[in-house]
């Protein structure tokens, strides 16, 4: 089955997508769809790639994050497949609230198992469908960035844009 293939230009740079039946396959701040492939599971790789000139909601996701509003593209679906701690945890990124993110370990405690801070961790490295299921939400304990299949510098633009549009807590 073929997969539909966009990319986008973003503030961060070029954004590709993979997409399949209105889902994100694979995502991310590149220009070359061959650096997304590698990261779709083995069942969900598709035959071929048609490009398309926009993808919809998804598409249509993508710009509304860039234009204040990160909240559309967790409303878009996204197919990956893995063990189920891992597909979980996926899951459960979709849950950070932009502005707010969580550490490693309290990534690991959302995900169902506190002492998993490592395959948390894993979960953020093999996630195939960036800014759709926000890895970058997660840093170290002590504050710093961690790592970032696209960059620090991306990592770090997307989380002081979210930072902008986080509710001030209230005294």
């Amino acid at each position: 089955m073929n997969a539909q293939l966009l990319t986008m230009d973003t503030p961060d740079g070029p954004f590709t997508i993979i997409a399949r039946d209105g889902a994100v396959l694979a995502s991310g701040w590149t220009a070359v769809p061959g650096e997304l492939t590698g990261q779709i599971h083995a069942e969900l790789l598709p035959g071929g790639y048609e490009p398309v000139a926009e993808l919809g909601g998804i598409s249509a996701a993508v710009e509304e994050f860039y234009a204040g509003n990160p909240g559309a593209a967790m409303d878009v679906p996204v197919l990956q497949k893995s063990g189920p701690f891992r597909s979980h945890a996926w899951d459960m990124l979709r849950t950070v609230a932009p502005g707010h993110p969580v550490t490693y370990t309290e990534y690991a405690e959302l995900s169902g198992n506190a002492k998993a801070v490592r395959a948390a961790a894993s979960a953020c490295a093999f996630n195939a469908a960036a800014l759709f299921v926000p890895c970058h939400r997660v840093i170290r304990t002590d504050g710093s960035l961690g790592g970032f299949r696209w960059g620090l510098a991306i990592k770090e633009s997307l989380l002081a844009r979210e930072r902008q549009l986080a509710p001030v807590p209230q005294a």
